[in-house]
């Protein structure tokens, strides 16, 4: 069995089909997803636990996106806080810092970032990290910030060896895309080969970021296989035990016996 790590299936990519999507998840053997919310504001969220109370597979994580750090207000923070106690909310996500796109102004994305961090460790909640040219920031916010033993998850993770290793010692995992299939990312596959196998787990990021052979179509949670073929072939171990193995890691990472 597979697990997608981060998947957004509550995006306006699944509307017309979503059911079909999870069931073709299902014969593909992807045993559990975690559900990101898509959008960062009350209706978004709302609409994905309510999807996990649907099926039995999801898990969720809420949280507010660095895009839409500005738009973030009290109240809504104040909404999340009442969310995460709900049973199948495991997670605080997805957040961080985006320098690349900058939709909201660096320094009110450093200031929702920190003050989620603190809400994830008061609620005992892992956190699920996005960066993306902001790597040096998040280390420094990372090391300020501690997350009560919790840990989290570098979310499709792009970045150095360094970065990793570093967020290891803090208690994160690390998760790798559909990016691993790629033909120029070289410099990810060289950083996969060096993550403790214990710390690896692999995601979608759907609809966003279809591997190969699936590049420039939707992704969709039963293609995290190809995700689990390009470690594994990374690893020299077969797709089987790449499967157990980040199945074991999320499990274990997330409690659940």
């Amino acid at each position: 069995m597979f697990i997608d790590s981060h998947a957004h299936i509550d995006s306006i990519d699944f509307q017309a089909d979503r059911a079909a999507v999870l069931e073709r998840a299902r014969l593909a053997q992807v045993d559990r997803i975690l559900a990101v919310a898509s959008e960062s504001s009350p209706d978004t969220a709302q609409a994905i636990v309510d999807l996990a109370d649907d099926y039995s597979f999801l898990d969720v994580a809420i949280g507010i996106h660095p895009h839409e750090a500005s738009s973030a207000g009290e109240a809504h923070l104040d909404w999340m806080r009442q969310k995460v106690n709900r049973p199948k909310v495991i997670a605080w996500g997805e957040i961080g810092l985006d320098f690349h796109h900058d939709h909201s102004p660096r320094e009110v994305q450093t200031s929702i970032f920190v003050q989620q961090l603190a809400m994830a460790k008061e609620a005992d909640l892992p956190v699920i990290i996005h960066t993306r040219e902001a790597e040096a920031e998040t280390l420094k916010i990372l090391r300020q910030h501690d997350s009560g033993g919790r840990g989290g998850i570098l979310h499709c993770f792009t970045g150095s060896l360094m970065m990793a290793e570093e967020c290891i010692e803090m208690g994160f995992m690390v998760s790798f895309s559909g990016i691993l299939t790629f033909p120029k990312a070289q410099g990810i596959r060289n950083v996969a080969r060096g993550i403790p196998l214990e710390r690896l787990l692999i995601e979608t990021d759907s609809p966003y970021l279809a591997p190969v052979p699936y590049r420039g179509k939707r992704n969709e949670p039963a293609y995290v296989v190809e995700t689990a073929r390009a470690l594994a072939e990374l690893r020299g171990l077969g797709i089987n035990q790449i499967a157990e193995l980040t199945t074991e890691n999320y499990r274990r990472f997330f409690r659940m016996g």
